[in-house]
């Protein structure tokens, strides 16, 4: 990736909507985790083994966060969360593949998924506490927060869509004047450390993701939180 990265590449055209490369790949990504969900889900077993007890290692760990970070039942996170933090992970490992660019290397893609997360967010706080009550913890501790407060929902977003495009961003275009300097085999250890820096920024969104939320349901009585799941 050497070209600009706000430049879009149009793949082919459905009438007159373009279809760029970025949604493309994002469309083979989702389809191929839904493969694998399929897969590994078909057949589950009371005693796991192999990819079920990875799997079911994956859900009581997210399980674990969730419950230390929002508190309640982690069911009615698991869902949003957990895709999340695997489509990130997977569209930020992409690259591996030759020829292909990590959909999150795209701002409108990052901006699609912070949008998700801004909207889960108020969905959430309305269903924990109600209409009056969010709206209410926007006048925390005094009334005079309310537009601070209400500016803070749109820049925690933002900062979420930043901070996901420029280090996926950043690594994929290095790496791109890398190769393109230097060779095949050279550039290795950058992709092994563009690897680990992709799978930490999934964490650190889904991570964000659940504080946020728990910033929006914090109001709410323990009992509510148990009987919204």
């Amino acid at each position: 990736m050497t070209a600009s990265p706000f430049s879009v590449t149009t793949a082919f055209e459905l009438g007159p909507v373009a279809i760029s490369e970025t949604v493309v790949t994002t469309w083979g990504i989702v389809a191929a985790l839904g493969l694998v969900c399929v897969l590994l889900t078909r057949r589950m077993r009371p005693s796991p083994t192999g990819a079920q007890a990875v799997l079911e290692l994956f859900v009581s760990t997210l399980d674990a966060q969730i419950r230390a970070t929002v508190g309640g039942d982690p069911a009615r996170l698991r869902p949003l969360i957990g895709t999340l933090l695997v489509f990130i992970l997977a569209a930020n490992w992409i690259s591996v593949l030759p020829g292909l660019e990590p959909p999150t290397a795209h701002l409108e893609t990052d901006a699609a998924l912070a949008v998700i997360v801004l909207a889960a967010t108020v969905g959430f706080g309305i269903r924990e506490q109600g209409v009056a009550g969010y709206l209410r913890s926007f006048a925390r501790p005094t009334w005079v927060m309310v537009p601070l407060n209400l500016i803070e929902q749109v820049t925690r977003a933002f900062s979420l869509m930043v901070r996901l495009f420029g280090n996926v961003m950043s690594g994929v275009f290095v790496i791109g004047i890398v190769l393109s300097l230097a060779g095949l085999f050279v550039p290795i250890p950058l992709m092994a450390l563009d690897l680990l820096t992709g799978a930490v920024q999934a964490y650190i969104f889904a991570t964000l993701a659940l504080v946020f939320i728990a910033a929006a349901v914090e109001g709410a009585a323990p009992d509510s939180r148990e009987k919204g799941s």
